[in-house]
């Protein structure tokens, strides 16, 4: 319907409750599409389910992942690994070689570096040290040393299996 025009001016239509809800229902679409987007591609959203991660971060807190971060030695991650999601700690990129020997890891020949120094064993694992990691790659153990269900049962973990560095935790349980 165009608008009146009268002595030179245009006349502007009033808008309807049918118009408010157009724009309404427009930017709810616009803000799901863009909620969508951001949790496939930014970030993820997980629970974690053990206690590979404990003490930093418990059974059943939630962890929220950025995927566009980039990974370094020391950063958390949550990864994927026959089906499963799972928490822990890079220790090692690509290219480095990784020792664990008198419940000391050491990496290209120096310690890591954590806040809490966690006796690590290389009992039980499945693959051979010194340890060199593939290109594209991180070597990963849980913070939970003697759970050895990370990288010194399967190897290293693939970029294309991790999900992302974790950034926030929110605590579920136990506050």
């Amino acid at each position: 319907m165009p608008a009146a025009v009268s002595g030179g001016k245009k006349v502007k239509r009033k808008k309807t409750s049918r118009d408010y809800a157009i724009e309404l229902l427009i930017k709810i679409a616009a803000t799901v599409v863009l909620v969508l987007i951001l949790c496939f591609f930014v970030i993820g959203i997980h629970i974690n389910h053990g206690n590979s991660s404990y003490p930093m971060i418990k059974d059943g807190d939630l962890v929220i992942t950025f995927r566009l971060s980039d990974i370094k030695a020391g950063d958390e991650i949550v990864y994927t690994r026959d089906g499963k999601i799972k928490l822990g700690r890079v220790v090692a990129a690509g290219g480095d070689e990784v020792d664990i020997n008198d419940s000391y890891v050491m990496v290209n020949g120096l310690g890591i570096a954590e806040d809490v120094v966690y006796p690590t064993s290389s009992d039980g694992a499945k693959i051979a040290f010194p340890y060199k990691v593939p290109e594209k790659s991180f070597f990963v153990l849980n913070d939970f040393r003697s759970d050895t269900d990370d990288s010194r049962a399967f190897g290293a973990v693939s970029d294309k299996e991790c999900e992302g560095k974790i950034f926030l935790i929110l605590r579920r349980r136990g506050i």
